[in-house]
């Protein structure tokens, strides 16, 4: 018998939604339905739900607080031990004036692999954990009260599957965190016109000129789309494209753009209006930025001036929520904290962000390094998976001004064996697509380890313990041998050669410190990348020693700290794992400016 024990906690909701703020702030519509708060909640270890036919029971016996994953506390539940399959089941009614249009079930994301019913009839179904998935559902609603059931399957245990921080084994351990298992982004519903915008690719360049590509459902009618730009509210320019088939381009110039830059990110509104000869049809908000990244002479430049990338590691997680942001106020925090000891970017690390928190650095400038979460082991089946959904990740977050690299892999997760001529293949390809969706960005081969030719920045990982170790390792680079990392891989795939292009440490420090107030709080495994300290003092002064060693090698171009904040076990962050400042944030602030 199926056990439901662990999941009957959780009080109806009468509190506010969690998650209310708009999930897709790239393409706003003002009419929508958020579907986050309770659903009934099932598990299905012996993954009998399809036989008996679960997805037209009508009830299930516990219940969720979507959009946070079982594992979490914030779902209710908190069971972070191994489900492969379970169940969602949620009740709505669509207002009567959603008459007449067509209507969109959007998940924002589900881990991962997912089926939908509505009344119990299939709508969608999507293999991929981290991005977003929608169903037309006009022709499966009743009048009155309607039934999503949601069945999602994630063998924990699958190391081909895109699955980042989550450990295949039941405890946490190492660098290894907690499993988000199904839904664990927003839900909700959104009414469009019979003929609607589905989506916009924004392509701004420094030079003024800004290129709207729109697809449009479905073809067949001579209709057209008007571009609006605002800025503060105020129009400035606008341009009109006809619709042909299923796309539409406009393009706009704007005179003396303003320019985003962490230190002034300028950004512009933009209004999409889809007509035919009878007026609007649909309407759509979003903005954009103008930026341009590049490298020069073995520096990064942005928007034609070198800038030294000063990045902080930042896994997204936090301990009530996991993967999932347990608000949006959460999300700007944390941005805040950055920005204020001094780094002025972040290196999103084996997560797909939430597109809130991408918007949010979009609009408080923090340049992101934004990385797909990876698999372990290679074979024909996980590059599929990969490439499947590494295409929708940068179709997703192409318009977003603050992600300036794009990282399909790191450290050979998926390709442990570059000595493997498909391996290297399947690393090259993708930087090869990356590059063909997107020339507008930098893109990194391998994050750290065994670099091929096909790579924009050299980006290397080196978790040694002192300044003066760190100089003499690197004071000479680039050479045509780079020393070895400190975990036996190479910084180059057999076979190829460093490629001349800027050295980026993406990964440094790992100092790990816990606060005397503390220590009764972290796990019993806690630990640091490069060994824990036991005063703060000592703490800084190696941090101390190790900027000062990169600041006296001019050939690397910028670093990532290791990290912002703890992650359960791991305690080399600047902050607690509820955000708490572990040091003064002035004294962090003073460190990062010796870097120029």
């Amino acid at each position: 018998m199926e056990s439901t024990s662990k999941f009957l906690p959780v009080t109806p909701v009468t509190q506010p939604i969690p998650r209310p703020e708009y999930p897709r702030p790239q393409f706003v519509r003002k009419e929508w339905m958020n579907l986050n708060g309770t659903w009934g909640f099932r598990v299905d270890d012996q993954d009998r739900g399809l036989e008996e036919k679960w997805f037209s029971v009508g009830e299930f016996p516990g219940l969720i607080t979507v959009p946070f994953a079982m594992e979490s506390p914030l779902s209710g539940i908190g069971d972070r031990s191994f489900h492969a399959c379970v169940w969602y089941l949620k009740r709505f009614t669509v207002p009567e004036s959603w008459k007449g249009y067509r209507i969109l079930l959007h998940f924002g994301a589900v881990d991962y692999r997912a089926t939908v019913w509505i009344n119990g009839t299939v709508v969608a179904s999507h293999e991929g954990g981290h991005t977003p998935f929608s169903a037309e559902i006009a022709g499966q609603i009743q009048g009155g009260e309607n039934i999503v059931v949601v069945r999602a399957e994630d063998p924990p245990d699958d190391r081909y599957i895109p699955r980042g921080k989550q450990h295949w084994e039941v405890e946490p351990v190492s660098i290894f965190y907690a499993r988000t298992t199904g839904i664990w982004q927003t839900v909700w519903l959104e009414p469009v016109p019979v003929h609607y915008m589905e989506s916009v690719r924004i392509t701004p360049r420094i030079d003024g000129s800004v290129f709207f590509g729109l697809k449009i459902r479905p073809v067949g009618k001579a209709l057209s789309v008007t571009a609006t730009v605002l800025r503060s509210g105020v129009p400035i320019a606008s341009g009109m494209g006809l619709v042909d088939g299923p796309r539409a381009t406009v393009a706009i110039q704007i005179s003396e753009p303003l320019l985003w830059s962490p230190s002034a990110p300028n950004l512009y509104d933009v209004q999409f209006e889809l007509k035919d000869s009878s007026g609007v049809l649909d309407s759509v908000e979003s903005y954009f930025g103008f930026r341009a990244l590049t490298t020069q002479d073995r520096k990064i430049v942005l928007n034609g001036d070198p800038i030294y990338l000063k990045t902080v590691l930042d896994q997204g997680y936090w301990p009530e929520s996991n993967l999932t942001p347990p608000s949006d106020e959460a999300i700007q925090q944390d941005i805040r904290h950055t920005k204020e000891l001094g780094f002025n970017g972040v290196r999103k690390h084996q997560k797909v962000e939430d597109p809130r928190f991408l918007y949010w650095a979009d609009k408080l400038g923090l340049m992101v390094s934004a990385e797909m979460a990876n698999a372990y082991l290679f074979s024909p089946e996980a590059v599929n998976r990969m490439t499947r959904e590494w295409i929708e990740v940068l179709s997703r977050d192409y318009n977003h001004p603050s992600i300036v690299i794009w990282v399909p892999v790191n450290e050979s997760w998926g390709v442990p064996n570059l000595r493997d001529p498909r391996q290297q293949a399947h690393l090259k390809a993708l930087y090869y697509l990356t590059k063909s969706l997107d020339d507008t960005r930098l893109v990194i081969d391998n994050d750290g380890w065994e670099h091929t030719e096909a790579t924009d920045l050299f980006a290397i990982h080196d978790y040694t313990q002192t300044g003066d170790e760190l100089y003499r390792r690197f004071q000479n680079i680039p050479l045509h041998e780079l020393p070895q990392p400190l975990y036996g891989k190479l910084f180059i795939a057999p076979g190829y050669r460093y490629n001349g292009t800027p050295v980026f440490l993406s990964e440094f420090g790992g100092i790990g410190y816990v606060r005397e107030e503390d220590l009764t709080k972290v796990p019993e495994n806690s630990w640091g990348y490069s060994g824990v300290e036991t005063s703060s003092s000592h703490a800084l002064e190696r941090m101390r020693g190790l900027y000062q060693a990169v600041a006296r090698i001019p050939q690397i171009a910028g670093i990532c700290y290791t990290q912002l904040y703890d992650v359960e076990q791991e305690v080399n962050g600047l902050m607690t794992y509820d955000r708490r400042m572990k040091f003064d944030p002035a004294i962090i602030r003073r460190i990062n400016e010796l870097l120029i």
